[in-house]
């Protein structure tokens, strides 16, 4: 697919274009300017055909600590790009810095649209008059936040791609969409340019610099892969700007919308309020989970011994859950990571027979029976599949809303091991067979 790169100043809203072609709000948008940092892929739906847009942060920006690495950030998209959108604001005409980055990106030799947005508060033809002296060929009016002329735009801007696009879908293999979550500073974008093998999202000792959640295509060993960084999630108390709160609610929006959520705790922190919070919440979604515990390399053998009896203690409850001791700054044990990852998700998309299901249901049963109900028996007489991502078993039978947890937690257990279900919750629904001859 064709690569669209979104380039600019600051807030001349490349973010609220980024949201009109993915049809998301995967971007974040405030009146604040530097909101976005990291380039931010989506796949593009306004148009002909299919596209990668890329969202950057301002080009050539003079005020933060963090400026070089976003003006970095948005030329490696530049370089990875077919087609260049510079955006500018209408409302403030043609500024200094505009000029600066049309030179630059006329040095590129990629084709380059001149998009001057924000032009729905007057007469186009009188805003755009000294946006067409700068000599850019494709030059176009649009409003992004009302979207004026952005289908002409996107129509002309993948004239080229349309033909070529044809049966590239020859890969049909299913894309796996990995959420990397944990507390601010755990490690997580170290780790995915670590996968990666490039500085592809800004890993700083400062705690919280993602803020927004990043999707990155990716592939590995013969696996398409979506990861998705996320922003730390912090206590509440300590979440005080207007866009960290919509970071936080776009991590729990990454993690509903995965296949597989890998879990990063910090090995000098061990496991907090904040650790076991997402760790529930992945639970809860239902999601496959692999847990890495980072910067292990930095423990003495005696710290070591005592973080994973530890983490052993607390996370007893999931001990379906492949548990990965890493550094992602020196690349150990990330390999290992990977394999659990795809193994969390063949299971969590594993398909089970009900010839099978059933046959196992009743060896459990054999073994153990549930306890009586005022004198009569649960029977549980068949089960079959009834869902994935994770797995479904439901349980056909009569008397099965008496079952205590105690004796699912021992029927998720037996499921587990007798299908390789590892990694993965495993949900029952339990459906009692209506008497015909009540009522």
């Amino acid at each position: 697919m064709p690569v669209i790169a979104l380039v600019g100043r600051p807030n001349v809203g490349k973010s609220t274009l980024f949201n009109l072609l993915t049809k998301t709000r995967n971007s974040l948008v405030a009146d604040q300017p530097g909101v976005t940092r990291d380039r931010q892929y989506g796949i593009g739906k306004e148009g002909v055909c299919p596209y990668w847009v890329v969202d950057t942060g301002g080009m050539l920006r003079e005020q933060e600590h963090l400026d070089n690495e976003v003006d970095g950030q948005a030329r490696q998209a530049v370089d990875e790009s077919d087609v260049v959108f510079l955006l500018t604001d209408a409302k403030d005409g043609v500024q200094a810095q505009d000029l600066d980055i049309i030179d630059y990106l006329r040095r590129q030799n990629k084709p380059l649209y001149l998009l001057v947005n924000k032009t729905d508060f007057g007469d186009p033809d009188m805003l755009m008059a000294e946006f067409y002296a700068l000599g850019v060929e494709h030059t176009y009016a649009i409003s992004a936040a009302h979207r004026k002329g952005v289908k002409n735009l996107m129509e002309q801007a993948l004239a080229a791609f349309a033909e070529s696009y044809e049966k590239q879908e020859t890969r049909r293999s299913r894309r796996l969409n990995m959420t990397v979550i944990g507390r601010p500073n755990a490690g997580k974008s170290t780790l995915i340019n670590r996968f990666l093998g490039q500085e592809r999202v800004i890993a700083s000792d400062v705690a919280g610099t993602t803020r927004d959640s990043i999707a990155i295509p990716f592939a590995y060993a013969g696996q398409d892969y979506t990861l998705v960084d996320t922003a730390g999630v912090r206590r509440k108390s300590k979440v005080n700007e207007h866009v960290e709160k919509i970071s936080v609610i776009k991590t729990l929006q990454a993690i509903e919308q995965s296949n597989v959520i890998l879990l990063m705790l910090d090995a000098h922190e061990g496991i907090g309020d904040l650790d076991a919070h997402l760790l529930s919440v992945a639970i809860e979604a239902g999601k496959a989970l692999v847990i890495a515990v980072n910067k292990w390399d930095h423990l003495s053998d005696y710290d070591k011994f005592k973080r994973q009896s530890e983490i052993e203690r607390k996370l007893g409850f999931i001990d379906y859950v492949k548990i990965h001791f890493i550094s992602a700054l020196h690349g150990t044990g990330i390999r290992d990571v990977l394999t659990s990852v795809r193994e969390a998700y063949a299971a969590s998309f594993a398909s089970l027979s009900a010839n099978k299901l059933t046959t196992h249901l009743q060896e459990l049963t054999f073994k153990h029976q549930p306890p009586l109900v005022r004198g009569y028996a649960v029977k549980m007489r068949y089960a079959h599949q009834g869902g994935k991502n994770p797995p479904v078993i439901v349980i056909h039978g009569s008397r099965l809303s008496y079952l205590q947890p105690a004796y699912l937690r021992y029927l998720e257990k037996g499921m587990r091991e007798k299908f390789g279900l590892y990694g993965t919750p495993i949900r029952f629904q339990l459906k009692d067979g209506d008497n015909p001859f009540t009522g």
